[in-house]
């Protein structure tokens, strides 16, 4: 796993085959890479509908907290740093304080 700086050039939130999901379109030196794609709602018509935690809200607040905004908009063009691997990115964190987020390990507990 690598830590590498990003500039987050874009945010979306999306309905993605029945699901609500987010993502962070991050962009390095050398390419770029989506984080997010977490199903963070499902509605109740989905057989595991059943876990209804606020997972968007949380997804939705770390990443603001880790980009340090206070509105969704304003996270393009903020600089962030990331736990990656090429075909993933597990974590997203703030760019001068030791602070991370990993979705997997958040929505574990």
């Amino acid at each position: 796993m690598e830590i590498k700086n990003a500039i987050i050039e874009s945010a979306s939130i999306n309905i993605e085959r029945g699901l609500l999901t987010a993502w962070v379109h991050l962009r390095y030196d050398a390419g770029g890479q989506g984080f997010g794609g977490y199903a963070l709602y499902l509605p109740k018509d989905f057989k595991h509908s059943k876990n209804q935690n606020n997972y968007a809200g949380h997804f939705i607040f770390r990443v603001m907290e880790m980009a340090d905004v206070s509105k969704w908009e304003d996270l393009k063009g903020k600089t962030v740093r990331v736990k990656s691997e090429h075909s993933k990115v597990h974590e997203i964190g703030h760019i001068v304080k030791d602070k991370w987020f990993n979705p997997s390990k958040e929505f574990e507990n």
